[in-house]
């Protein structure tokens, strides 16, 4: 594992993977060994985007391709769809799908990632759990998806904004098929007020130059507070043209 930040100069750059193979086209593509597996509303999508700057990193074009939510059992040409999204050029090929921690409203991911990636490493950012789930809840009442009074709302144990919540009881789930050494956990008040040093560590657990930096770290992607009209317009249309899942497939940049 790299420990050259310790004694040398920090690399920075704008346009980290400007020398990386693009993935689509790629007939065969590689599989992924990086999943940003949650939790959602906890700063995944900025995570997302500044792995991505990484020259030995390449993330997902779409951010959520949610695979093993999808495709339970995948076909090979299902398996092809996913390896097309994936650069075969560089080490650390990841995902960020906030979806696979959400038990029991969907079960089996972890079983369905270690049986496809079992060296896969794994990353779970978290927050406060009760403002991850007031952001939740405010999320779904921008997009029209919750009509319920907050205090009921939350009062449901049933629902996701619960559940996603109760960090502990998701990341049990991995634990029988992924070891400790493969799961790091990431606070959202790390990632928001020591971006640098949180980046490092992230860059040491996932084994690749630790030394990296970019402006573009500066950056916050996708905050609930960016999220007007606009947004909600184009979500709304998102869901009558092509139903939930085309969302997800809508770029980062363009949202």
């Amino acid at each position: 594992m790299s420990e050259m930040g310790a004694t040398s100069e920090p690399r920075t750059g704008q346009v980290a993977g400007a020398e990386k193979t693009p993935a689509v086209g790629n007939e065969r593509g590689e599989l992924p060994n990086l999943f940003v597996i949650g939790a959602q509303k906890c700063g995944t999508t900025s995570l997302h985007r500044y792995l991505d700057l990484h020259p030995e990193i390449s993330m997902s074009h779409p951010k959520e391709l949610s695979f093993f939510m999808r495709y339970p059992d995948p076909s090979e040409t299902e398996l092809a769809w996913y390896r097309s999204h994936f650069a075969s050029s560089t080490r650390v090929r990841g995902e960020a799908s906030p979806n696979y921690t959400c038990y029991p409203q969907v079960p089996g991911i972890p079983e369905r990632i270690h049986r496809l990636v079992p060296e896969a490493k794994l990353i779970y950012c978290v927050r406060d759990p009760i403002e991850r789930a007031v952001s939740s809840y405010l999320h779904s009442q921008a997009m029209d998806n919750e009509m319920r009074p907050i205090e009921e709302a939350l009062a449901d144990p049933s629902t996701w904004y619960v559940s996603r919540s109760l960090y502990y009881d998701q990341l049990e789930r991995y634990h029988p098929y992924f070891s400790k050494e493969q799961i790091l956990v990431v606070e959202q008040r790390d990632l928001l007020h020591r971006r640098d040093e949180t980046m490092r560590r992230i860059f040491r657990f996932l084994e690749v130059d630790d030394r990296f930096s970019s402006p573009e770290f500066e950056r916050l992607w996708e905050v609930s507070s960016g999220k007007g009209w606009r947004y909600r317009l184009a979500y709304q249309a998102s869901r009558l043209i092509g139903g939930p899942e085309l969302w997800g497939r809508v770029p980062t940049r363009l949202r």
